[in-house]
């Protein structure tokens, strides 16, 4: 039986071990922490139980096919719950908007909003159903490994403009500036600036529009858990606590992984979840390319961080939804400073997540789990010092939070605590705190983004975020699939 080992276990590293395993490849996961998951870590404080990274997850046909490769049913091990409405999108002036995929309602709110758009919705709706089709289906689950592939994608992308922006393509087919917030605002869970990022991630509506919105009951750390009793019913090896200090090999050849215990193993293959720039900078440091892709990869835009502020509250309430989105009073100007000036602006928009309202396991009996996010800079744009401006910024989060939507928030408070760019890189590897890898750009798409298997050395792939198709829950879950269709094919 040939033997391969996956570095890393957020989603992407955990889909393909179990597409291995379920091809007849004996496979180990190594995670450096102490719990399985990658970004997709936990805390259990006081009673509430926080989710360290996504919340959102769409298109579960893809987690489905993972079971159904054994025959098995995800339900078995993960309960997926509707969440409804997806988003709730709120403005300073008090204006809010529900973001659904049921059409009536959603028409309703687009009627309210900015009734001259209607139509223009439908036509938007339209090209985006071009962009999944053409994106998603066709591009997403195909390896780029060479630049042949790239120019035989080129008229699918010329075809939607794919070097324009979500932001610049929703403006052609909506006037009302909330409306194309309210439309472009999802790259963001990506990593990616709603002005930059290209065209073709407004696939996301249809996927939303298609799959829904859900949350896996007890946490998203749940469906982390599934995956993981999944592969190892399958006869995986998951190795825990023991961060991998690198990977050897002779020639183009990976040979062996060795941990920091000094366990060391032999492999007929490697595979990294881990950070692309962790992956090739410290795992390969003893092989020359290494340090050619660290300084290839140096030269690239990343993503910028997030500054979470994790909260328990004493009380409940039905009225704020699962997702809301407090916009802040700029937009693109607000992007701007995030993306290309590096600066920790005044003001700033809130995804706040409220998760007890689908699922009260989460918190206490009368009490509520919540978490505020804000995107900020990364540390090469923006090095200060966290342990400084963390517990600063942390207050003005919970202080617009209360403003907004719940007044004695302060006095409410039984636990609190923020996750800063600095921990993303301590505990993440993540290359300068960033929280998505590559930012989605179109000049870092497809074959210009991470190989899923390594131009040089033919057994070492990638997998994961700063990999094609990219971040968010359903893009490293394809990128699973296609890594691990090269990897079956090779070990052949």
């Amino acid at each position: 039986m040939k033997k391969a080992c996956v570095i890393g276990s957020g989603f992407g590293g955990l889909a393909l071990a179990i597409r291995l395993q379920s091809a007849g490849i004996a496979t180990t996961v190594i995670e450096g922490r102490d719990k399985p998951g990658g970004q997709a870590y936990f805390w259990e404080k006081d009673g509430f139980t926080f989710d360290a990274g996504p919340t959102v997850i769409t298109d579960p046909d893809c987690l489905h096919e993972l079971w159904a490769l054994s025959g098995h049913d995800l339900t078995q091990d993960v309960e997926l719950m509707p969440v409804m409405p997806f988003y709730r999108l709120n403005w300073m002036d008090g204006t809010s908007f529900n973001y659904s995929n049921d059409e009536a309602a959603l028409r309703r709110e687009i009627t309210r909003l900015a009734p001259e758009d209607l139509s223009g919705y439908d036509e938007f709706l339209r090209y985006c159903a071009g962009v999944y089709q053409d994106g998603y289906v066709k591009l997403g689950q195909v390896p780029f490994l060479d630049f042949k592939s790239m120019i035989k994608a080129a008229p699918a992308l010329a075809r939607h403009q794919a070097w324009r922006s979500v932001y610049s393509v929703v403006s052609s087919y909506v006037r009302s500036e909330k409306l194309r917030e309210a439309l472009s605002f999802h790259t963001l869970l990506i990593g990616g600036n709603p002005m930059t990022t290209s065209s073709i991630y407004a696939l996301h509506h249809k996927l939303e529009k298609d799959g829904g919105v859900w949350w896996a009951k007890g946490g998203t750390n749940r469906l982390v858990a599934g995956m993981v009793r999944h592969f190892e019913r399958l006869g995986g090896m998951l190795r825990l606590s023991d961060p991998v200090s690198q990977v050897h090999t002779i020639g183009n050849q990976a040979t062996e992984v060795e941990t920091q215990s000094g366990w060391r193993e032999r492999f007929d293959a490697v595979a990294s979840n881990a950070d692309i720039m962790h992956s090739y900078r410290e795992l390969l440091s003893d092989n020359p390319r290494g340090q050619v892709m660290a300084k290839k990869l140096s030269a690239k835009r990343f993503s910028p961080s997030l500054f979470v502020v994790h909260f328990g509250l004493k009380g409940t309430w039905p009225g704020i939804p699962h997702h809301m989105i407090l916009f802040g009073p700029r937009y693109g100007e607000l992007l701007s400073d995030i993306y290309d000036h590096g600066v920790l602006p005044r003001d700033f928009s809130i995804y706040l997540h409220h998760p007890n309202v689908t699922d009260p396991s989460v918190a206490p009996q009368g009490m509520s789990t919540f978490y505020a996010l804000i995107p900020v800079a990364h540390m090469g744009k923006l090095p200060i010092d966290w342990d400084e401006v963390g517990p600063v910024l942390e207050k003005r989060v919970l202080d617009e939070v209360g403003r907004r939507l719940i007044p004695d928030i302060h006095d409410r408070i039984v636990t609190r605590f923020h996750y800063a760019p600095k921990d993303f890189e301590a505990d993440l590897n993540a290359y300068q705190g960033s929280a998505f890898s590559l930012e989605p750009i179109l000049r870092q798409s497809g074959w210009l983004r991470g190989h899923n298997r390594d131009d040089r050395i033919g057994n070492y792939y990638l997998v994961g975020a700063g990999t094609h198709p990219g971040a968010g829950i359903p893009g490293v879950i394809g990128s699973a699939k296609v890594t691990a269709k090269l990897m079956v094919e090779d070990l052949r």
